[in-house]
């Protein structure tokens, strides 16, 4: 999709949630200390970094804690508040402010960590050649997990996503993730 369609959908999106964006933060806080919005270094198009902006869904510290960076499923950091942002997938609406600043795109692979990019083969790293997104083809059509085969298999979707980019493929991913974002899907 184009740019001018992303900053639309984005900028559209954030003046539609904001209420909800509001509701979250509060709740947030009501909870447990720390910001609401947790910024986390990812890897963007051609390589650079960038602060990701999610709903803080664990508590305050939690990438110092336990398992780190992954979450592993009851994960015991995470909030009920967070769970619940987690399970009907709004803890990402804050990306919709990367969108606007144009370190990311509404459809493309989900940015990664640096730790995992230094692992990635050359063919892997065609994964960088274009702008991370909101969401993509591995979110719509598999499943959410957190181990190295799950991650393997997400980053063929993205391959797949890449090899076969048009503005069709990008709708169908659109209107797949609106569907998960009404009827939820299991995370």
């Amino acid at each position: 999709m184009s740019r001018a369609f992303d900053v639309a959908v984005a900028t559209l999106g954030l003046v539609l949630c904001s209420p909800l964006l509001l509701l979250a933060i509060v709740a947030i806080r009501l909870e447990s200390k720390g910001s609401p919005i947790y910024r986390q270094r990812r890897v963007g198009k051609d390589g650079e970094p960038f602060d990701m902006l999610k709903l803080r869904t664990m508590v305050a510290g939690a990438e110092f804690m336990g398992a780190g960076l992954a979450i592993n499923a009851g994960d015991p950091r995470v909030t009920r508040v967070g769970r619940l942002l987690r399970r009907l997938s709004l803890d990402e609406l804050p990306n919709l402010v990367n969108v606007v600043r144009g370190e990311m795109a509404i459809v493309g692979p989900r940015p990664t960590i640096q730790a995992q990019v230094d692992q990635y083969t050359d063919r892997q790293r065609r994964r960088l050649e274009v702008k991370p997104g909101i969401t993509g083809w591995a979110q719509v059509n598999y499943p959410y997990g957190a181990s190295l085969e799950d991650t393997l298999r997400k980053l063929e979707y993205d391959l797949y996503y890449i090899r076969h980019f048009s503005f069709l493929l990008d709708a169908s991913i659109v209107l797949k993730t609106i569907h998960v974002m009404l009827f939820g899907k299991g995370r």
